[in-house]
């Protein structure tokens, strides 16, 4: 065998129950009696005497109160004892392989456990090895507000700005997802009311996604790659004819994620997990509460010896749902059919957020006229008075011409 269990099972039907022919306590008489010993002389169920030494249960089991499922308490001190007695415990076998053509080289290791029985044993039941099944699961992401975002642009009358829009995607899989452009923030501040849709698969024991991936792109077969649950969010000013400007990310640990603020107010780069204080944040399990809201710090980092730099704030909605509950409560990516679950209004963005060479007369009002309204209005008074002084001038002589001929 590949030795004996390290403890009795806790929960002996399950699949950590006992799997030798015999149990602890036989296994003890029969090793005193292959080493031409005295029989393990028994003092209740709690001591035992062994080769010159009294081993008691106490010493053993220092956790407290004992737990209904541990078992018979003359198993688990028989199990303890053995492991004293420097019996190899069980243990996964870990061998190199070697190729006959080139034996100072190895080709690969090979682990297996290894369980052998007597003839004469009863045998129990093999183990089920079959791997675990990922669950599928769906992420829904909701972003609706970002603010404090710095502003990159500066517009051709020289007001700061920024084109904004919020990328999202689950890092390991390939498919990003983005939101539509608010365009001409002024002030920092963009709505959207966009919904990310990430289907993922699972495996909760290991608290992984799984994904399935060819090495290469001429690979027949694909290969899982297990990743921590990740949602990554940046923050971009669109351009269009330079590449758009990164100005923000947001990481967050589905399984171990920064709780969210309320308000926006209250937001801060101290509300990481790795701020730079060292300070405590509290934190929370998404796949525990299934949906959290509110309000997350964007951040920049800085150079070798810079900090980071806060350059937003983001608010979203996470939400984690089993197959079943996405295909009873359907929702759409974006603003898309079925938009529900819930409804996403289109967002309330004010009347200066347009792309500019698509809205002429937008652009005139918003732009030129706002900027530039005073420069105009005195341009037009002064092109009047020019124009009633000229019209003077040209006219002024024909009028007293006509006086004077009229005099005479």
């Amino acid at each position: 065998s590949s030795g004996i269990n390290a403890e009795w099972p806790l929960r002996p039907g399950g699949p950590y129950k006992w799997r030798d022919a015999e149990l602890p306590r036989q296994i003890l008489e029969k090793w005193c009696a292959t080493q031409a010993l005295p029989p393990p002389v028994w003092r209740g169920n709690s001591q035992v005497y062994v080769n010159g030494k009294t081993c008691c249960l106490r010493d053993y089991e220092t956790r407290g109160q004992v737990h209904k499922d541990w078992g018979p308490p003359e198993e688990r001190l028989a199990l303890y004892t053995l492991l004293d007695l420097g019996l190899v415990p069980e243990h996964i076998e870990t061998r190199t392989l070697y190729n006959p053509l080139r034996p100072e080289i190895p080709q690969g290791k090979i682990q297996i456990f290894v369980d052998i029985f007597p003839k004469s044993a009863t045998i129990p039941p093999p183990i089920n090895i079959t791997p675990r099944a990922p669950q599928d699961l769906q992420l829904r992401v909701i972003v609706y507000n970002v603010q404090d975002v710095v502003l990159s642009d500066t517009s051709f009358t020289g007001e700061k700005m920024s084109d904004i829009y919020v990328k999202g995607w689950l890092k390991g899989q390939d498919k990003k997802q983005k939101t539509d452009v608010h365009y001409r923030s002024l002030n920092g501040e963009g709505n959207f009311n966009w919904r990310y849709v990430f289907p993922f698969k699972y495996l909760p024991a290991e608290e992984v996604m799984v994904i399935k991936k060819k090495e290469h792109f001429f690979s027949l077969d694909k290969h899982e790659e297990k990743y921590p649950v990740t949602f990554a969010a940046q923050i971009w000013d669109n351009d269009i004819f330079t590449p758009d400007d990164f100005l923000g990310l947001l990481e967050l640990n589905l399984n171990f994620m920064p709780k969210a603020n309320k308000f926006a107010k209250s937001v801060s780069l101290d509300d990481l997990p790795d701020n730079e204080k060292g300070k405590p944040v509290p934190m929370v399990s998404l796949f525990d509460q299934k949906n959290v809201k509110g309000w997350w710090p964007c951040y920049e980092e800085g150079g070798p010896d810079q900090p980071r730099e806060l350059t937003g704030k983001v608010e979203m909605e996470l939400e984690i749902l089993s197959k079943e509950d996405s295909e009873a409560k359907p929702a759409g990516k974006g603003q898309e059919e079925p938009n529900e679950n819930p409804h996403l209004d289109p967002p309330n963005r004010p009347a200066t957020s347009f792309l500019w060479f698509t809205s002429p007369w937008k652009s005139l009002r918003y732009i030129i006229w706002n900027n530039y309204k005073w420069y105009i209005i005195g341009g037009l008074i002064l092109i009047l008075i020019v124009a009633m002084i000229g019209l003077f001038i040209y006219s002024a002589p024909g009028a007293l011409s006509e006086k004077l001929i009229a005099k005479l």
